[in-house]
């Protein structure tokens, strides 16, 4: 790669940022506002204190799970809508155990997570199913799934599982002090769950970088019908691409159970299912880039809520932020493969 070609992939890349910067500067000028002090407000929103960071770190954790997941099975040219629905699964498993069994912190815990793999792997393994022999598209199989999966959360919540007390919006009686995630001095994030998000992306990248199966799945994206007249049981890989993807998204409802609300609550996944396929376009699919653009949602979440308090402005301005740079994005990478189509 030369300098010029080097120099041109960096512009492109920064491209998208420097766009949404620009376009939100003139929409807040317009409005009479400056641009910069909103900028410094929504960046110090997220970090203005250690709180603040603990508040960033929890809102990365299922994120950065829901993205790690995601790539696998973008990797097979799946467009897995169901991470919703997986989230969800894994929550009520973990949910059920926690109820179901009463045991100290050292066996809690490690059931938690089994549970959270376990429920959201067979919710992918049934969307698989219906991909592979109902014939039923993985995009309208997540998204009904979704459906009975909140559906049913809400069943629970306001059935089997209410509080003695009456059932409220605020989910399920808390969990036993032995279902928690051991937390960061003070505050209120997790070591072991922001360990467990970063592990999984470390996994899926040596996973598509560095394995058969990695291949094996990039090719059944590229090419599915080459893919199986070269002998590749796509099947049974689109089945195991869509359960290892459930399984991380389920891990990351369960810690949403264990780690931040401790109890199961309605919108237990907090949307992150759907933000996790913004995450990963905007990182191109490389697992490498998805913790930073995994922060930089996060970051913006966070620290949105600041532009109220400081400037009166809407809080969803930080959403502002985040559509647009992935609306860019997509708009500068169709330019850049026009122009390679060019050049050959």
């Amino acid at each position: 790669m030369n300098t010029r070609s080097a120099w041109t992939r960096l512009a492109l890349g920064v491209a998208p940022f420097a766009l949404t910067l620009a376009t939100t500067a003139a929409i807040l000028m317009a409005m009479g506002e400056n641009p910069l002090e909103a900028y410094a407000n929504l960046i110090g929103g997220g970090f203005e204190s250690w709180a603040k960071v603990a508040d960033v770190a929890i809102s990365m954790v299922p994120l950065m799970l829901a993205s790690a997941g995601m790539l696998i099975t973008f990797a097979a040219g799946l467009w897995n809508i169901g991470v919703e629905g997986q989230m969800v699964a894994g929550a009520l498993l973990t949910t059920w155990v926690v109820q179901a069994i009463e045991a100290p912190s050292a066996v809690m815990l490690p059931l938690t997570i089994l549970a959270g793999l376990a429920g959201g792997a067979l919710w992918g393994v049934l969307i698989g199913l219906l991909r592979t022999y109902g014939r039923v598209n993985e995009i309208f199989a997540g998204l009904g799934l979704n459906y009975v999966g909140f559906a049913l959360t809400n069943y629970l919540i306001f059935g089997p599982w209410k509080p003695p007390g009456g059932a409220t919006m605020s989910g399920t009686e808390p969990f036993p002090r032995s279902a928690w995630m051991p937390l960061i001095g003070s505050t209120r994030a997790s070591w072991l769950a922001l360990l467990l998000a970063v592990v999984a992306i470390l996994i899926v990248y040596v996973i598509l970088r560095d394995t058969r199966w990695g291949l094996t799945l990039k090719a059944i994206g590229l090419n599915a019908t080459a893919a199986y007249r070269m002998g590749v049981d796509t099947r049974r890989h689109v089945i195991f691409a869509l359960m290892a993807c459930g399984a991380l998204a389920g891990l990351g409802g369960s810690l949403q159970t264990t780690a931040i609300y401790h109890r199961l609550i309605p919108q237990i996944t907090g949307g992150n299912g759907y933000l996790a396929q913004l995450v990963v376009l905007l990182s191109g699919l490389r697992a490498q880039w998805v913790p930073l653009v995994v922060l930089y949602f996060s970051a913006v979440q966070v620290g949105s809520p600041r532009l109220e308090l400081r400037m009166l402005l809407d809080s969803s301005l930080g959403g502002v932020l985040q559509g647009a740079v992935v609306l860019f994005f997509l708009l500068v990478n169709g330019f850049r493969q026009r122009v390679g189509l060019r050049d050959r």
